[in-house]
């Protein structure tokens, strides 16, 4: 899984070269370190100051539209605001009950795919090789996964393997993971689907073997780390190591990309739709 950069703080993470005080406990970065840092912090206070301004912008909205619909009400006799007001209750009312059938819907949806749904795992067991900002750009991969898994009228059965560490701590910082309708294993999805190891399918774009029409009887894993490119070719071998079989998309066939054909998270939920 490659995306684009989310934040300039990579160098010191990846090792930028640091010294230690002879005369002291710091440590002394090197200049081209310090560059990073600086501009690591610029970063951070520009994203705050936009959060920030999107606040205000929000609350500065709903003032607004709360003042022109005491103005609305101000100028209507005593009928007309009471048949206005209650106009209004009722399409909130019709709002509500529409999201919480959307839900139920959703729910059901989730729950059928748990029985015969295809089985997809996305393997987190690569956290220690990412920086904690590009751990932070795969979970935002994986909630819009779920997400959109959710949203589809056929969605598939999810296994997030390998939640521990930073990367569990950050997955459960999600609003609502708590109660996702996935799999979550600590441990490897070799441990938790070792009775199944027959149909493990690790799909990366070093296999020769090309899936055009996905199996239900095999479980498709999806290797879930952001890495720049840095780490070429190492879900192929881990697969290899592991004796389980590998495949790739067709991602030629269908999409053109100059470059890498490897897909984000984000990519294989279209390519999958």
């Amino acid at each position: 899984m490659e995306e684009p950069s989310d934040s300039p703080m990579e160098g010191v993470e990846n090792g930028e070269k640091a010294t230690q005080c002879p005369n002291c406990s710091a440590v002394v970065l090197s200049k081209s370190a310090q560059k990073k840092v600086l501009k690591q912090q610029r970063w951070e206070a520009k994203k705050a100051e936009k959060k920030a301004q999107e606040k205000e912008h929000k609350k500065r909205e709903g003032e607004r539209k709360r003042k022109e619909w005491e103005e609305t009400l101000a100028s209507l006799s005593e009928e007309e605001r009471l048949k206005m007001i209650e106009s209004r209750k009722s399409l909130r009312k019709e709002r509500m009950d529409k999201r919480s059938e959307e839900r139920d819907q959703k729910t059901e949806r989730l729950n059928r795919a748990k029985e015969c749904g295809q089985k997809i795992v996305i393997d987190l067991d690569f956290s220690h090789l990412m920086t904690p900002s590009e751990i932070h750009s795969l979970v935002q991969q994986i909630m819009y996964c779920y997400a959109v898994n959710g949203r589809s009228s056929e969605p598939c059965h999810l296994w997030l393997t390998g939640c521990k560490g930073e990367m569990g701590t950050q997955l459960r910082r999600l609003p609502g993971f708590d109660k996702w309708s996935v799999e979550r294993e600590d441990g490897s999805y070799i441990e938790a689907l070792q009775s199944g190891k027959k149909n493990l399918v690790y799909l990366t774009a070093d296999s020769e073997n090309v899936v055009d029409d996905l199996d239900r009887s095999k479980i498709y894993i999806i290797g879930g780390l952001v890495d720049r490119n840095r780490w070429k070719g190492i879900t192929m071998k881990k697969a290899e190591e592991q004796g389980i079989q590998t495949a790739k998309l067709p991602i030629g066939k269908y999409l053109n990309m100059c470059s890498s054909q490897v897909l984000t998270r984000f990519h294989d939920d279209h390519f999958s739709d």
